[in-house]
Formats: structure tokens, C-alpha cells, sequence
């Protein structure tokens, strides 16, 4: 089975690099989830939360805005905390 990998950086520091079960994004329209092979997309980010599952853990993240990439498997964050 095919994994996501998520990586959050912020203009400070890494914030996260690992491995991921699914990710939820605060996106312009609204908030959106990627799970194992979502299409490709690019889409900005709004301020409110990044939620990351990692097994039956939850992290929240509050960020200001940013950018998000999506690319076979890969979820690549830029935002700003």
C-alpha cells in the first residue's frame, strides 16, 4: 500500500517531515482532505488548522496562510505560523 509523506516547513523552521494517513488543509474555498493518491493539485491556504493523522494520533497545526502541493503522495506545506 502506498503512503503519504508530509512535509511542513514555515519560513522559521521544519516544522514536520514524516509519514502521514491523511491530511486536512484550511484551502480558500473551504476545508479539504487528501488521503493516499489524491490528484495532483496546488492550492493556496487560508489561517485556520492543518490536522495530520499519524496512526490513531492527531496533530493540529493554526497557521496564518500559506501554499500547499500535492504530487503522487507527496504533500508538500509552506506556511506561515
Amino acid at each position: 500500500m502506498k503512503e503519504l509523506h508530509l512535509v511542513i516547513v514555515s519560513p522559521e523552521r521544519m516544522v514536520f517531515d514524516g509519514k502521514v494517513d491523511e491530511v486536512t488543509l484550511p484551502g480558500e474555498l473551504g476545508q479539504f482532505q487528501i488521503l493516499v493518491n489524491h490528484a495532483p493539485i496546488i492550492s493556496s491556504l487560508v489561517a485556520g488548522t492543518v490536522r495530520y493523522k499519524t496512526g490513531k494520533e492527531e496533530t493540529t497545526l493554526e497557521i496564518q496562510g500559506g501554499f500547499a502541493e500535492v504530487n503522487n503522495n507527496q504533500i508538500s506545506v509552506c506556511a506561515e505560523l
